[in-house]
């Protein structure tokens, strides 16, 4: 791949080999479009190999296939850290992508009536570009006054992979989603002295599955409900099958989960953490205000002394380097237009995997995957490509 604008174009460049990025090569290779998938790292699914070891979907294997391949049963129903990899792995295989590894793309920028993808390895030239570099891409620890001169060791869940080295230790987790919830409960069973999970808004806990139920199915089945029906047809199995923690330190949030979570605010889905605070093996605290030498300070005025606190929030799509000079991106840096659809201001440039639906990233991901290929196979059948949305 060379520096010259007259290199051969790619029909498609998608920028990412995790589950979004691949899913669509496939899914656009079942049109018969061909694509090129361009990853930073040496090889595909980088951001799950860096994931903490004990991980796992916590949405059921049948519900989270990709395109055209189906995750082996061999797996289980709920598909490890370990399983994905081997699966996103196969996966390539199957389909036999196009998978160009080792090349980091810095910028995106329009070329007349095609892309170009600039990279120190060398630029890539395509007529349409999907963009699938991941909703949890960059790790950004939170700027808490006094957090440079915290005495303990600081670190963001991105750096964490098992808590056998915290064996004995006081260890307050940063976050009420599920990283943090299954990193608390991690923790628990390697052994820590004392664990605290610190939560700024009482988050909404329900069982992975109920009466052999996927709790992700409810989400499948109330996606175009409107928020409000679906948060009163969801409270009373909530309340039935989850138990009040207040007295041990956790509020109860009150109905509204699938108000919450179209705000991006998933409920944790338990693995083990209702049982770990009931144990008082997790204690729950106000959410951590910022630190003084050894003491980190919690919003409620209280101070703790953790031997080591383990951020599980404050991730960014890192999307500003890439495309943010084309106008696509919020104010947040999320894409103004996602799947299928693309800006007037950028046709032919898409994203994919930029959502965290309770429904399942994996299931809308084979889903939107699908969309894109459709639209853009048929931009690639149009003669003339033309600008504007596509609405597909």
């Amino acid at each position: 791949m060379g520096n010259d604008s007259s290199a051969a174009r790619h029909p498609v460049a998608i920028i990412g080999a995790g589950p979004a990025g691949l899913a669509t090569s496939a899914a656009l290779r079942a049109r018969r479009v061909p694509s090129v998938v361009i990853e930073r790292a040496e090889q595909v699914g980088a951001s799950w190999r860096g994931h903490y070891e004990r991980l796992h979907l916590h949405t059921v294997r049948w519900l989270s296939h990709l395109p055209g391949y189906r995750i082996p049963a061999e797996e289980g129903s709920w598909v490890s850290r370990d399983g994905v990899i081997r699966y996103l792995e196969h996966y390539a295989a199957h389909h036999g992508l196009d998978v160009r590894t080792g090349t980091a793309v810095s910028t995106v920028e329009r070329a007349g009536e095609h892309w170009v993808l600039r990279s120190p390895q060398g630029d890539v030239h395509a007529d349409a570009v999907v963009v699938a570099t991941g909703y949890n891409h960059t790790s950004v620890l939170p700027d808490w006054p006094g957090r440079d001169g915290f005495t303990g060791k600081l670190l963001h869940s991105k750096e964490y992979r098992n808590g056998s080295v915290y064996s004995g230790l006081d260890v307050l987790v940063v976050g009420g989603g599920n990283t943090g919830a299954e990193i608390a409960v991690d923790l628990v069973e390697h052994g820590a002295a004392k664990v605290r999970l610190a939560v700024r808004s009482a988050p909404h806990i329900l069982r992975r599955a109920q009466l052999g139920i996927p709790t992700q199915l409810t989400g499948v089945l109330m996606r175009y409900a409107p928020a409000p029906i679906a948060d009163a047809l969801a409270e009373p199995m909530r309340r039935m099958s989850v138990p009040n923690l207040s007295h041990k330190g956790l509020p109860d949030p009150g109905k509204g989960v699938f108000t919450r979570a179209s705000r991006g605010e998933v409920p944790i889905l338990d693995v083990g953490l209702i049982e770990a605070i009931q144990a008082d093996r997790v204690e729950p605290v106000a959410a951590l205000d910022g630190f003084d030498g050894a003491r980190a300070l919690l919003a409620d005025g209280r101070a703790i002394t953790p031997d080591v606190v383990i951020v599980a929030v404050g991730y960014r799509r890192g999307l500003e380097s890439l495309v943010g000079h084309l106008g696509v991106l919020d104010d947040h840096g999320m894409p103004m237009v996602h799947g299928p659809r693309t800006h007037d201001a950028a046709p032919g440039l898409h994203f994919i995997g930029y959502t965290n639906p309770i429904s399942g990233m994996f299931r809308e991901i084979a889903i939107d995957a699908r969309r894109i290929a459709r639209a853009l196979h048929r931009r690639s059948a149009s003669p003339v490509t033309g600008s504007g949305r596509t609405n597909t």
